[in-house]
């Protein structure tokens, strides 16, 4: 089995959806992640949900690229949401032919996120997604054993805990927490880098988190044991936004970089499973 590997929206933020597309094509990615709902005020949103001109752009350039879209994000549950009101990106998610849906739990009150994650799963497992709740140690799902605990207790079938390893670090959480969720869990991770030092604040967490990650091996994490822990060829999502870099790098060279880093911690985890 070859591995989908797929550049996440955050990498080359930047780009137009379309532009993405055309990005994860030339720097050689198989996948791509398509951010249909922005994840803050600030960051550029477009009108893509339904049958618009942009999103039948999008579909020319998969079609033309071959390249595969993996994930949809970013799906916000808060005190608030109303999980139908979701229906329309979710149809769109998979008017795409993307297999994962990215959630982030906005919500204090852990037996309301439960039980709103759980409708959010039925209502993805409609349109045949998988519902993949990111622990964030700023969101309401703060590390890898509450995201656990809310995945177990929805109690279905399609959901998923998304590692990403700036979380799994940033959150505290422990490679060896991996051993409680079950491999059918584990639909698809996150990549990327940083130093083992932790900023001293959830505000710097935050900046470090949107702005300034390192390229796979770059940095201090232990990804080839975090990969060790996994389920063998997860399709891996590279999430590695640099801003210092993107001031004198574009978005293909950056993606091309991010991608080649990722493939030498691939190889390198392989040499060390056989020895």
């Amino acid at each position: 089995m070859t591995r989908p590997i797929s550049l996440a929206a955050l990498t080359v933020l930047e780009l137009t959806p379309p532009e993405m597309v055309i990005c994860a094509a030339e720097a050689g990615f198989s996948h791509v992640g398509i951010r249909l709902l922005p994840a803050t005020p600030t960051e550029p949103q477009y009108n893509i949900i339904g049958d618009v001109p942009l999103l039948r752009e999008v579909e020319r350039c998969l079609a033309d690229t071959g390249v595969k879209v993996l994930d949809v994000e970013i799906f916000r549950i808060k005190p608030e949401t109303k999980v139908n009101d979701y229906e329309a990106a979710i149809a769109t998610a998979a008017r795409l032919g993307a297999s994962e849906l990215l959630v982030a739990g906005n919500d204090p009150d852990e037996a309301r996120l439960t039980e709103r994650f759980s409708v959010f799963c039925d209502l993805a497992n409609r349109y045949g997604l998988g519902a993949n709740l990111e622990f964030m140690p700023w969101t309401d799902a703060k590390d890898l054993k509450q995201a656990a605990r809310i995945v177990e207790r929805s109690a279905r079938i399609n959901a998923g805990v998304l590692i990403d390893p700036f979380h799994l670090s940033r959150s505290g959480s422990r490679i060896d927490d991996i051993a409680i969720i079950p491999p059918s869990s584990l639909r698809f991770i996150q990549f990327c880098d940083v130093p083992a030092a932790i900023p001293a604040s959830m505000d710097a967490i935050l900046a470090e988190a949107r702005s300034e990650r390192l390229f796979p091996g770059e940095g201090e994490l232990d990804l080839s044991g975090l990969l060790r822990a996994l389920p063998d060829n997860i399709p891996i999502s590279i999430e590695v936004p640099t801003h210092t870099l993107a001031m004198t790098v574009g978005a293909t060279e950056r993606a091309r970089r991010a991608l080649a880093a990722t493939k030498r911690v691939l190889a390198q985890s392989e040499v060390s499973k056989l020895s």
